[in-house]
């Protein structure tokens, strides 16, 4: 298979931060959307971006929260959204849209991890339907204010975790039986094939589209797992302190890669390539959870079918014209 997932040179590696991919980076003038961006990396992504002369809308499921920790930092603004609730989704995409503002910026970067077996909207299985339909479905909302300057980037979090699973087309709810394992992994690997098709649909606009492994860094997100879980991965000790033998990214480290694709220009004329380590990843290797992007990630036939399923689910598609729906 022919791929463009290979390294581009880019000089910065996975002790690469924030600071460093945005030497000599002016955002003035532009406006970034970050979900989530008001604890772990979306925080540092916040800071980051604000830092550079963006100014950064953050939608937030606390509002309060981020009101707290976004306290002084200047160029910020915080709304309220809720990614498992799709009608909280279209309130605050509405309420964006009608200020009239165009986004050069937006960030996929709130998520949930390894959760017990819950759902949201219709009965989508949370991770799915937080992780993926939710960015789906604001991206969707927002595409008038993404494509309106011809030149917006797009990005989505997605994780190693992606490994862990395909798209489960006989199952994708995970009605018959649950594993969050394999939920966590279906909506990586769901946030990977967003980017990859949202590219292929948007590039005509002058939007590009990327997804990334952030590395490894201990957050909240963790709270999920019991501490023999944590143990079992290596992740932590039995004190639920993070392992010493296992090789973390500082924060700083970890946003690092989706500020690269948000901001780079070495990224310049590419998309719908999967990010790590702040350069183009290459293909997996082997079994078991590895460096890189699985195939199935990345394949276009794949994107697309995934694109029809969504858009039937929430009923939302800002590109129901671009082609037949080809879903189940």
């Amino acid at each position: 298979m022919t791929t463009p997932q290979h390294s581009i040179g880019s000089g910065f590696g996975a002790q690469s931060t924030t600071d460093d991919v945005l030497e000599g980076v002016d955002l003035t003038g532009k406006l970034a959307v970050v979900t989530g961006g008001y604890s772990g990396l979306g925080l540092v992504t916040t800071r980051a971006l604000a830092a550079a002369g963006a100014h950064v809308v953050v939608p937030a499921r606390r509002p309060d929260a981020a009101r707290e920790a976004l306290a002084g930092i200047n160029g910020v603004e915080i709304d309220e959204l809720d990614l498992g609730d799709q009608s909280s989704i279209r309130a605050f995409a509405e309420r964006f849209l009608a200020t009239g503002r165009e986004i050069d910026i937006m960030i996929n970067n709130a998520g949930i991890m390894f959760t017990p077996e819950s759902r949201v909207g219709p009965g989508w299985e949370s991770q799915f339907g937080t992780n993926h339909l939710g960015h789906y479905t604001l991206v969707n909302l927002l595409w008038p204010a993404i494509a309106a300057g011809g030149g917006a980037r797009v990005v989505a979090v997605s994780s190693r975790g992606h490994n862990r699973s395909p798209i489960r087309w006989d199952d994708v709810q995970f009605e018959r039986s649950y594993d969050k394992w394999a939920a966590y992994g279906q909506a990586k690997t769901a946030n990977v094939l967003f980017a990859v098709h949202l590219d292929a649909l948007g590039r005509e606009s002058g939007v590009r589209a990327f997804s990334l492994h952030p590395g490894v860094i201990w957050t909240e997100l963790t709270r999920h797992l019991s501490t023999e879980e944590l143990v079992v991965t290596g992740l932590a000790d039995e004190d639920r302190k993070p392992a010493s033998t296992f090789d973390y990214k500082t924060p700083e480290q970890g946003a690092a890669t989706q500020v690269w694709a948000a901001t780079s220009p070495q990224l310049n004329g590419m998309g719908g390539v999967y990010l790590e380590d702040c350069d183009v990843a290459g293909m997996a290797a082997g079994s078991g959870i590895s460096d890189g992007v699985r195939d199935y990630a990345i394949d276009p036939g794949q994107a697309a079918r995934l694109w029809a399923l969504s858009a039937n689910l929430t009923g939302v598609n800002a590109f129901a014209s671009a082609g037949p729906d080809t879903s189940d």
